[in-house]
């Protein structure tokens, strides 16, 4: 259960601060009928920006893997990042970063 009482405190962290600065939340789950699991989309000026949410502190580039599927949905994708328990922003990918959730 503590992954996904972290998730759910992520997403109410993240949610809070566009709503704390005066800010509609664009935001977005993605589940295909692959199954592949995006946790947060967020969609500004027309570009996808992936964020998955992870209880580990060492993640690796699979991690954010299901980011590719987003290429299917003919909008532009932005950087993503993978917000988990790391001391400081970390490169998984050119796209991907791993993000200290107190970061968050």
């Amino acid at each position: 259960m503590s992954g996904a009482i972290l998730e759910t405190w992520i997403m109410g962290e993240i949610l809070r601060s566009w709503w704390h600065n005066g800010r509609r939340a664009p935001f977005y789950y993605y589940r295909d009928k692959d199954q592949k699991e995006i946790d947060l989309l967020i969609v500004q000026d027309g570009i996808l920006y992936p964020l998955e949410f992870k209880k580990t502190a060492s993640p690796g580039r699979r991690v954010a893997s299901h980011f590719q599927t987003l290429a299917k949905l003919n909008m532009p994708v932005g950087p993503g990042g993978v917000i988990c328990l790391v001391d400081q922003v970390l490169p998984l990918t050119n796209q991907v970063s791993a993000i200290p959730v107190g970061a968050v």
